[in-house]
């Protein structure tokens, strides 16, 4: 998962930075409430309302992709009439996980929409809500208690104090209905304020323990079981509940998750379960808490040893290889202290190309080249590794394989990891020898083909980085003269004068005028004098507000 900022190096524009930032659709981020009962109610960042995705690749549509866990309709928030909360079948019996996650869904919701109410002074709603509240409240803490047959001590005063506020604010908004005087009313709309947050607080307390104590119990069978069909089941349930976003990634990560699902990556008679196992690894490591547990336990030598070996399926490593893309994100700022990853790095970059080469479907070949993308982040031996291993001939051939590669989210890791090779001067002879320019050239045309705001955010960063490595490798003469006469310069000019062409992108923008500016050095001749005097004569900041600001006379 992502939108990375990458540090300002020189006073460069962000899509000149020597790192270049690497873009994957990101796990969807959790919503704030309204009037600051959102922050109490996701204090442990629980929201119930988002649809976070399992790993760093969430928004990237795969084969047999997972679906959310939550089966209940979704609402709108502005409803009112109609605004009542039902459970879908309700949860399915003796199951707790589904019990919590969908009162929990529930609750949260009715939460967020009281504030809602509160805001516009709706005395009406904001009662008849808080009445039903309760219900939902009362409910889930009986149907819970029902199930797990046990409740600590902690549990017990949460549930009190939750119940009681949840009287509290239904007897205050009753008094709020009958307050004719403003002055009154408005002191009241603050004790309801803050008798919502202090019920969020105790709402998110709850929830918290009980996940929690639901994980414990899964993690202490995931550890125990010589089973392989209990300890399938039992990751699949783990697997869902990372679903649920980053809050319960942290939850399973501090409970021995990534120590329980390590345990069964390095037991023989698991192998089947490795990439279920694997998949549920690279969704807790999206947190913090999940990469610490992972280095903690020799996580990364167990990658390289699953990587390395050529006995375990093709699935299996590409798990694998999501894993390791998941750990080198460069948009977390914890994964560049994995110390421990750098004493392997070399065996799995070696892997990791020999995947890509041998990739039987995109979906492997993304993966793979996922994590070679980050890890040219990570370290920059890493660029110089893939040098020598002829990973450009690797990606350009692959390139032309529609079964590898057929979609922009895949060519975006290619272009990425060519990108950050090209600060090497021997990589601009590699790539004019596999006739990688032509296929550069090619990624500036990069269009969607679905129109979805996922795959025209990776043809944007296709078409940003495309003309980024064409500047970079544009220092070698050869290379220079080479885009030249493949048209490049006419190219770039269509998409710093038509909007359209880089779907208003400003990124683009910028690294296409920068691109033709260094073609423009070495063949001045290839530009009209109306290009030459708009683009390329002017500061860079000025070309930029020409095409940016006057859109409508190059339409």
């Amino acid at each position: 998962m992502l939108r990375r900022k990458v540090s300002r190096q020189g006073g460069l524009p962000d899509c000149l930075n020597p790192r270049l930032r690497l873009d994957l659709p990101a796990r969807l981020g959790t919503e704030q409430g309204p009037d600051g009962c959102g922050k109490a109610l996701l204090q442990i960042g629980i929201n119930m309302m988002a649809l976070p995705g399992g790993r760093h690749l969430d928004s990237i549509p795969l084969p047999g992709q997972r679906l959310h866990l939550m089966q209940a309709k979704p609402i709108s928030l502005e409803e009112d009439a109609q605004g009542d909360l039902i459970l879908a079948g309700g949860p399915s019996p003796g199951d707790p996980l589904q019990l919590l996650l969908k009162r929990g869904w529930v609750i949260s919701t009715e939460l967020r929409r009281i504030g809602q109410k509160l805001a516009q002074d709706r005395w009406a709603r904001v009662h008849s809500m808080s009445v039903r509240l309760t219900c939902h409240a009362r409910s889930m803490v009986s149907e819970y208690s029902a199930i797990s047959k046990s409740s600590s001590q902690e549990m017990g005063q949460v549930e009190k104090l939750l119940m009681e506020k949840c009287s509290e604010l239904s007897a205050v908004t009753e008094r709020c209905l009958q307050a004719e005087n403003e002055h009154v009313l408005k002191s009241m709309k603050a004790c309801v304020s803050e008798t919502l947050s202090t019920l969020g607080q105790h709402f998110g307390q709850l929830l918290e323990l009980a996940l929690t104590r639901e994980v414990q119990a899964l993690v202490r069978k995931i550890d125990s079981s010589d089973n392989v069909y209990t300890t399938e089941s039992t990751t699949g349930n783990l697997f869902s509940l990372t679903q649920e976003g980053a809050p319960l990634c942290r939850i399973i990560a501090k409970e021995g998750g990534v120590v329980a699902l390590f345990k069964v990556c390095r037991q023989d008679n698991f192998r089947c379960l490795y990439p279920q196992a694997l998949r549920t690894l690279a969704s807790i490591c999206c947190v913090e808490e999940g990469v610490h547990q992972l280095e903690k336990v020799d996580g990364v030598l167990c990658l390289a040893d699953i990587l390395t070996d050529d006995s375990h399926s093709e699935a299996t490593r590409a798990e694998a290889a999501a894993v390791v893309a998941q750990v080198t994100s460069p948009h977390l700022p914890f994964t560049q202290h994995l110390s421990s990853f750098l004493e392997s790095m070399e065996e799995i970059v070696t892997a990791l190309v020999k995947l890509c080469q041998e990739a039987s479907s995109g979906e492997v070949f993304l993966l793979a080249s996922a994590a070679l993308a980050n890890i040219t982040f990570f370290d920059t031996m890493a660029c110089e590794m893939l040098l020598q291993l002829n990973a450009i001939r690797v990606l350009l051939e692959a390139c032309s394989d529609k079964q590898r590669v057929d979609t922009p989210y895949t060519r975006d890791q290619i272009v990425t990891i060519l990108a950050n090779m090209s600060v090497l001067e021997q990589c601009a002879s590699d790539i004019v020898q596999e006739n990688g320019v032509q296929l550069i050239m090619g990624m500036l045309s990069e269009k969607p083909r679905s129109g979805t705001p996922a795959e025209v955010a990776a043809c944007e960063r296709v078409q940003q980085k495309a003309a980024v490595t064409l500047a970079r490798l544009s220092r070698d003469p050869d290379v220079a003269r080479e885009a030249v006469r493949l048209n490049c310069m006419s190219r770039l000019i269509e998409l710093c004068r038509s909007p359209s062409e880089r779907n208003s992108s400003d990124a683009v923008l910028v690294a296409c005028l920068a691109a033709l500016r260094r073609l423009a050095g070495v063949c001045p001749e290839g530009l009209q004098d109306s290009d030459f005097q708009q683009l390329v004569q002017p500061r860079l900041v000025d070309s930029f507000l020409l095409c940016s600001n006057m859109e409508e006379s190059f339409v």
